[in-house]
């Protein structure tokens, strides 16, 4: 039966030269979108790739994956970003079919989870390759996508739509595992751009999915240009990719930068890897200490820098008043403790001569690192890795700290704990609720000698470049480092040292917001209901295509 069908199907093909645009053009398209998604029962069927060619393929592409995360940091080949994509669209691209494209698809996403999360093998042991195959598959999308609409021969019609559909597919499926349930936005393509603020511009119009968009149509659109055989596609792929190339900077050039007013001293304290809690807070202790005399605005302390519940514990909270009273500078204390109700929360800790001012509770949890999810089917993972053995308790909501300079002016906070840098919303919420800083505080000593703290401190440089705002990270063994509002570094303490950074911080006007900031996330909601829109025609095209079809 399976022959007949095919010999129907090739009863109703058009052949037509590639000219883009015209009405044979077309139909040549229809009949190759059903010829190239066509499947039968069995993989023995004509046209049908060999099982081991099939899987030198898909072995190519859990490879190709791993390229593009040599632009993220450590390696930091941002320039990378821009081209690394391309041998992994090209195996897709040369799929014999759309269900093979989409598995390659599936597994290059696997292959680049796995390089750009190696390091949480102590955390979660055997689940990283469970979180690469579930993450991966998101990227099966992209490999459907650039199939149909990037195969030979490609049109200037069809090279237009991929320039479009390609990087919505590709935002879309970051935006997916971006929920906070899966995991959240780690590892986003716009991230390899930390260190090039004029092409932050973009983030500061459509947050780090702008940026992440840009460098998929950039990838897409060397690909056109490497396959077409037409000169057509490939001017306008050149085209495409010179204007987004240059679409960063120019925005940076011709966007008035964010408006300072004033500037505050804050002092970043760093302790470095000390494991027992009390040593550790006395290590923080002593570089606060050692910044007596120093005109001070905030002293920021990382993640988990006591384990006392400062509420019910008067001796540690009488040591970080006096700390404050003798630097002249509210501390901002990372509390890691079991409190009243017997649960374990983080919690940033604003301290005063006076007592506590306020604090922030955690509200994202790192998955298997503060918490099991499912805990009674996986909780075994705390047995052979090093995932959290008993769940956090996250806060409930997210406000502002009220800071004051030493001068007694206000100094509104947006303090953020950790894997909550990773999220622009918070950020975005931090900014429209009045904070003048953002203050991420951090601990990575687990993954201390891999590229996680690199590419955890990348993220407060894209956090200030989308909101507008200086943004510090204190990490008790680094990174920590400071940003100004366009992400621009001011300063840095390594994984290599110890002490307390201090650096002065250019505010930006309160009220001051940029575009992310007004708007919010309308890139990947647009680069949704692209995708939904291409999905749903290529439904209907093949639903059409079937109803033609002679019965047999």
């Amino acid at each position: 039966m399976s022959r007949r069908i095919a010999h129907a199907r090739q009863a109703l093909s058009t052949t037509a030269t590639p000219a883009g645009g015209s009405a044979a053009t077309r139909a040549a398209d229809s009949t190759a979108d059903s010829t190239a998604d066509s499947t039968t029962g069995s993989t023995a069927g004509e046209g049908a790739p060999r099982a081991p060619h099939r899987y030198r393929a898909r072995f190519g592409a859990l490879a190709a994956g791993a390229l593009p995360v040599l632009a993220f940091p450590a390696p930091g080949q941002a320039w990378l970003a821009w081209v690394g994509l391309v041998p992994g669209l090209l195996l897709m691209q040369r799929a014999p079919s759309g269900r093979e494209a989409s598995v390659r698809g599936w597994w290059f996403g696997a292959g680049f989870i796995l390089t750009a999360m190696y390091w949480l093998v102590p955390s979660i042991g055997p689940g990283l390759p469970v979180l690469a195959v579930l993450f991966g598959a998101l990227q099966g999308a992209v490999g459907y996508a650039v199939h149909r609409l990037l195969r030979p021969a490609l049109t200037t019609r069809r090279a237009l739509l991929a320039l479009l559909v390609v990087p919505a597919v590709w935002v879309t499926t970051e935006y997916a595992r971006s929920w906070p349930a899966l995991g959240g936005p780690w590892a986003l393509l716009g991230a390899t751009q930390w260190q090039h603020p004029a092409v932050l511009g973009l983030a500061s119009a459509g947050g780090i999915w702008l940026v992440s968009a840009a460098i998929a149509a950039v990838n897409t659109a060397v690909l056109i240009v490497l396959t077409a055989v037409h000169r057509r596609p490939r001017a306008v792929a050149a085209l495409t990719a010179v204007l987004l190339l240059a679409a960063g900077p120019l925005l940076f050039a011709l966007r008035q930068a964010p408006v300072r007013t004033g500037a505050v001293t804050v002092a970043l304290v760093q302790p470095g890897i000390v494991e027992d809690p009390q040593a550790r807070f006395d290590a923080s202790a002593r570089a606060t200490a050692a910044l007596v005399g120093q005109p001070l605005d905030l002293v920021v302390w990382g993640e988990s820098s006591t384990a006392a519940d400062l509420d019910h514990d008067p001796v540690t909270l009488d040591a970080l008043r006096r700390l404050a009273a003798t630097t002249g500078a509210e501390i901002m204390a990372g509390e890691d403790a079991r409190k009243a109700d017997g649960r374990i929360s983080k919690d940033a800790v604003l301290v005063s001569p006076g007592g506590v001012v306020d604090r922030y509770r955690k509200i994202r949890l790192v998955p298997f690192g503060e918490y099991i999810p499912l805990r009674p089917a996986l909780g075994w993972i705390a047995g052979v890795s090093r995932a959290a053995g008993e769940n956090r308790a996250p806060g409930s909501a997210f406000h502002v700290l009220p800071a004051i300079d030493r001068a007694g002016g206000p100094l509104p906070v947006g303090a953020l704990i950790c894997f909550e840098s990773t999220f622009p919303d918070m950020a975005r919420t931090a900014a429209r609720d009045g904070a003048r800083v953002l203050v991420y505080q951090s601990s990575t000593s687990t993954f201390q000698h891999t590229w996680a703290p690199e590419q955890h401190v990348a993220l407060a440089a894209i956090r200030a470049a989308e909101t507008g705002r200086p943004a510090v990270q204190a990490s008790l063994t680094g990174v920590s480092a400071a940003f100004d509002a366009q992400g621009r570094e001011l300063a840095r303490l390594g994984t290599d040292r110890t002490g307390a950074l201090t650096v002065r911080l250019p505010l930006t006007a309160p009220g001051t917001l940029t575009w992310y900031d007004r708007v919010g996330d309308v890139v990947p909601l647009g680069a949704l209901l692209v995708t939904a829109a291409a999905l749903g025609g290529w439904r209907s095209r093949a639903s059409r295509r079937s109803a033609q079809l002679p019965a047999v």
